[in-house]
């Protein structure tokens, strides 16, 4: 028994396919299949169940792979009490990131790292929480930046910024010539949403639970639309079609409010169609709904000193509008 068998049952077990879990392997699939072969001959067991469609793990097989997991876990461990020893912060970070975060928080971030700690390169993932806190799991990334909330999985948490909700709207919409906007008034509106699997969209229907009936029948075509990106979703604003509300951080300087801060947009940016107004509550009082964002890893992921300065390198990122929690 061998980690690299141990390697190729885990791959087998989270791809649920010989090929893709090859190809995540880097290797042929003739050779995992030969190597996973070998492996339950030599335990006597049958791991998966093959069929034409599908590769299924047995009942035996989930405890196995979960033990499999384990030592792999605890075999990279070995490797890094190895290298803090020489420098705790020594090696690359693997940080997943949720698709409506990166984009805006990643530029600067990569930016700070590389200033203050450029022995510990950043090897990014964006995907959604769920695939996020799977690869947790599976320790296929060191740590995840999410927002809350998600499912509790057993993992350490430490909060990052508190980052409200901003409304974009057409540039000639009635709804841009007010200085900011209530929930009440955007339910009237054609609702542009993120498709399903996003949790912005969910933090978006909790905000006008009045479109979640729209966003899952037939009927929701003329009152909502769905977009891959959050930048897509600007597009068909700027287009006319519908409003939305946005992370504060996707807001382009010196776009909220109308306010400039002299940098200039491309002249056929679609940002000049596109007006974002704060949100108040129901009594007309500025209360913007936020989401809270969070840093999450492993328990038993040990290396304290690289999350320490992934969270520093945040609380040191440009984040106008939000509000940074404590350390």
């Amino acid at each position: 028994m061998t980690l690299t068998e141990l390697k190729y049952i885990v791959a087998v077990a989270r791809e649920k396919h010989f090929g893709k879990a090859a190809e995540a392997c880097f290797v042929s699939q003739p050779t995992l299949s030969v190597a996973v072969k070998k492996l339950e001959e030599e335990l006597d067991i049958k791991l998966f169940e093959r069929s034409a469609g599908e590769v299924t793990v047995t009942p035996l097989g989930e405890q196995i792979v979960r033990q499999a997991q384990s030592v792999l876990e605890q075999a990279a461990e070995i490797k890094e009490i190895a290298q803090r020893g020489k420098d705790p912060l020594g090696g690359p970070l693997r940080l997943g990131v949720i698709y409506t975060i990166g984009p805006y928080l990643l530029p600067d971030l990569v930016r700070q790292i590389i200033e203050r700690t450029p022995q510990m390169p950043l090897m990014l993932q964006e995907n959604f929480t769920v695939r996020l806190l799977e690869m947790l799991r599976m320790g296929e990334i060191d740590c995840a930046i999410l927002a809350e909330p998600f499912p509790d999985t057993g993992l350490a948490i430490a909060p990052l910024y508190d980052e409200p909700f901003v409304a974009a709207v057409p540039v000639g919409h009635a709804l841009g010539k007010l200085p900011a906007v209530s929930s009440e008034q955007l339910k009237n509106e054609t609702m542009l949403l993120l498709g399903t699997g996003h949790c912005f969209r969910d933090h978006v229907l909790e905000v006008c639970p009045e479109f979640a009936r729209y966003a899952s029948n037939a009927e929701g075509i003329r009152k909502s639309f769905e977009g891959s990106s959050l930048e897509t979703i600007k597009h068909m604003v700027a287009a006319g079609m519908g409003v939305t509300l946005v992370p504060r951080l996707s807001v382009p300087p010196g776009q909220l409010d109308g306010a400039a801060d002299g940098r200039p947009m491309g002249a056929h940016s679609d940002e000049q169609f596109v007006r974002y107004l704060p949100i108040l509550d129901g009594d007309g009082h500025s209360a913007p709904p936020t989401r809270r964002v969070v840093l999450a890893w492993r328990r038993s992921f040990t290396r304290y000193e690289a999350i320490a300065a992934l969270r520093n390198a945040v609380y040191a990122c440009e984040l106008p509008g939000v509000t940074r929690l404590s350390q």
